[in-house]
């Protein structure tokens, strides 16, 4: 019998001008990476392991991998992504989101937390990434969310209403093994039939769902753009708000007083919906876009008040929204009052913190997984930096030149 025995890469450091850790600067960094995992973080070059792979990136800033906390990879970003996604059986479908996923990381999207597929196909994204296919994000995945019968994005699957059976529904996608589950706790925009200012679910329909989540050690992420469904959510407790956005029939209302006070006592995060990327023939639809003024305001407010602000994005639901683009949303932060350093925090270690992988993702640190962007010049300056990306690493290895 013959043993094949494979050599030990050897460990890399990486070597730039500056690198934002999550939360602060360091100049003249030395980061040591041994396999998928950061061994650690120095400054200057003195004491660099011998042997090691050395690349140099003297006018760089290192960042950790971007988290974006909401988007759907089995929406393709095109002008009408439900109906692509009913063209596919689920091998097309698959294939589909996977080079989604391969868009998001190629942008520097590192960690994706998917809310909302067709048949849990975004748990097998999940498994191919924890293989060992490097050119695909860390994927944190809901499954088919919950929604109402009828109810907006019912077309992805299985639909609940009632306290027995919102409890059940959350028993089977954890025993499918989801990381987080969705619900619908409003209507939404790109579902024919739905209006996004009404409630799906009462206070006592989703504070069930909530108990029974975190009974089985489940977060529970609710999509709630409407007033009513916000403070419903909220009141349920659920772990993150979707949107908030507080849509009403024509406008956007201003936020109820003491739901921030809820919001800020009880930890409950903001995944506030930014971020575009402008295309041709493809402009923010006006209902939208009339309203963005107001929804800004809202964010500002609460930015002030002390709520744990992220972005999810919603990539994949239209053109100018592809995988990538929460890279887009950072320099578009400033109107909520963030400088640099805040806006990358908001979507690097804060946002990894929100979707449950505080522990090793969203930080260049000691002991968290080497995801890693290289930008030209200084992002917490100049938030635009963010787009002359240089490397992205996925769990230690670069991905081929951009």
């Amino acid at each position: 019998m013959t043993t094949q025995t494979h050599p030990r890469p050897n460990l890399l450091v990486l070597r730039a001008r500056r690198l934002f850790d999550g939360g602060a600067l360091l100049d003249d960094p030395s980061v040591v990476v041994d396999g998928g995992r950061i061994v650690s973080v120095a400054q200057g070059p003195a004491g660099l392991p011998e042997g090691a792979d050395v690349v140099d990136l003297p006018e760089a800033t290192l960042l950790p991998g971007l988290v974006d906390t909401h988007l759907h990879l089995a929406f393709d970003a095109s002008a009408d992504p439900i109906a692509r996604l009913g063209e596919r059986d689920d091998t097309a479908a698959y294939e589909a989101m996977c080079t989604a996923a391969r868009a998001a990381a190629a942008g520097g999207v590192t960690t994706v937390r998917d809310l909302g597929d067709r048949g849990y196909l975004a748990l097998r994204v999940r498994a191919a990434a924890r293989a060992g296919d490097h050119t695909l994000p860390e994927v944190v995945a809901a499954g088919v969310p919950i929604t109402t019968p009828g109810g907006h994005c019912h077309f992805l699957g299985d639909c609940a209403a009632g306290v027995a059976d919102l409890r059940a529904a959350v028993r089977a996608r954890a025993e499918r093994g989801v990381d987080v589950i969705k619900i619908m706790a409003s209507g939404g925009n790109i579902t024919p039939g739905s209006r996004p200012e009404l409630a799906q679910y009462s206070v006592h329909e989703l504070r069930a769902v909530v108990e029974q989540a975190h009974g089985l050690g489940l977060r529970v992420a609710a999509h709630a753009h409407g007033t009513s469904s916000i403070v419903a959510a909220a009141e349920a407790g659920v772990d993150s708000l979707e949107h908030a956005t507080f849509i009403n029939a024509g406008s956007v209302d201003d936020i109820p007083d003491g739901l921030l006070d809820t919001i800020v006592s009880r930890g409950i995060a903001l995944s506030l919906t930014f971020g575009t990327r402008p295309v041709d023939g493809h402009p923010v639809p006006p209902s939208i876009a009339t309203r963005m003024p107001r929804f800004t305001a809202n964010a500002a407010r609460m930015r002030a008040a002390g709520a744990r602000i992220v972005i999810g994005t919603d990539a994949g639901i239209a053109p100018v929204k592809p995988h990538f683009v929460l890279r887009h949303a950072v320099p578009q932060l400033a109107p909520l009052g963030m400088d640099g350093a805040e806006a990358l925090h908001a979507v690097t270690a804060r946002a990894a913190e929100v979707v449950g992988l505080g522990h090793r993702k969203g930080r260049i640190a000691a002991g968290y997984d080497a995801d890693i962007l290289a930008v030209s010049g200084d992002p917490v300056a100049e938030p635009a930096a963010i787009h002359r990306l240089l490397a992205v690493y996925v769990r230690g290895v670069r991905l081929p030149d951009l």
